[in-house]
């Protein structure tokens, strides 16, 4: 009997989308189903640890899709006959059927955006498919892999030359690589109904920040200044910036928060209004500006 990967939300209303398989009903469940909706093939076995962070994936991926694809799991110790014909030789394995045969598959636990990028390109969601695209993209850029994210924003303005999602990540790597000037440069190519959209507003904000970080100062020196003058508020700003120039966005919202707590008229509120444009550059969704809003809040109006 199949002990199948159970996943929360997992339900009866799943039947039609999800199910499990064996050798005996391969040919129903997975060949012919695919001649109607293309059908996704999730190999996998009890002890694959891999395969328990991709199948909830899967599954949440084929939900949203609303019947346009389905998901077929196969546990291939019970039945390793069609996964032996198909050469597969480690797992989890994906394999996706259209018109009854083989048509794409990958192997590996993937991230949710390539996902739902490999869902949408077997559907032939183009929107969504460039959605996933771009938070594939994105997720690359948050991971340092600036030469991946790159690719992909280039790839995306090939096909949309004013995806303004697209420039406004490219214009972040620029950012990342310390070239403000061809970040400028890009930015410029939005389309004027675009530039006041969220994210070239986050790239901007960005932009502007590198720029003040470059002549902020390097973190050692401003924590020494610090330490002979706690009171220092500048070298504390200067602090912010440097902290957020390194990623540690946590160090810089501590020592803005610290000047608006101790310090609320320094530089014409400048603290809080540099803790907005943190917010921008991070965006909405960042746990860091959810984070920093309700401190920032929470010190306003106690």
């Amino acid at each position: 009997m199949d002990t199948p990967i159970l996943s929360e939300g997992a339900g009866a209303a799943d039947a039609n989308l999800i199910k499990n398989t064996s050798t005996k009903d391969f040919m129903r469940d997975v060949i012919d189903a695919s001649r109607e909706v293309p059908v996704l093939v999730d190999f996998w076995a009890p002890w694959c640890g891999p395969c328990r962070q991709l199948t909830p994936l899967l599954e949440k991926a084929v939900r949203a899709a609303k019947g346009a694809v389905k998901l077929v799991k196969m546990n291939i110790d019970e039945h390793p006959q069609i996964p032996g014909q198909m050469g597969v030789q480690s797992i989890p394995a994906v394999f996706a059927f259209q018109d009854g045969r083989p048509v794409d598959g990958f192997m590996g636990a993937l991230p949710e955006s390539r996902v739902k990028a490999f869902i949408a390109r077997l559907i032939g969601d183009d929107q969504a498919d460039a959605a996933a695209d771009m938070e594939s993209a994105e997720a690359a850029l948050a991971a340092g892999d600036v030469n991946t994210a790159a690719q992909a924003f280039g790839e995306a303005l090939q096909k949309d030359a004013e995806n303004a999602r697209a420039v406004a990540g490219l214009a972040k790597c620029y950012i990342k690589t310390g070239d403000l000037t061809r970040a400028e440069q890009t930015l410029a190519l939005v389309p004027p109904a675009k530039v006041d959209s969220a994210p070239v507003s986050s790239a901007r904000a960005s932009l502007e920040l590198a720029r003040k970080a470059a002549s902020a100062g390097d973190v050692d020196s401003l924590r020494a200044k610090l330490a002979a003058n706690p009171g220092d508020s500048q070298s504390r700003f200067d602090l912010a910036l440097a902290l957020n120039a390194k990623g540690d966005r946590q160090g810089a919202l501590d020592e803005l928060l610290a000047i608006i707590r101790k310090d609320r008229a320094f530089n014409d509120d400048a603290a809080r209004k540099q803790l907005l444009q943190l917010f921008d550059a991070w965006g909405a969704s960042d746990p860091a500006t959810i984070s920093g809003r309700q401190r920032l809040s929470s010190l306003l109006f106690a």
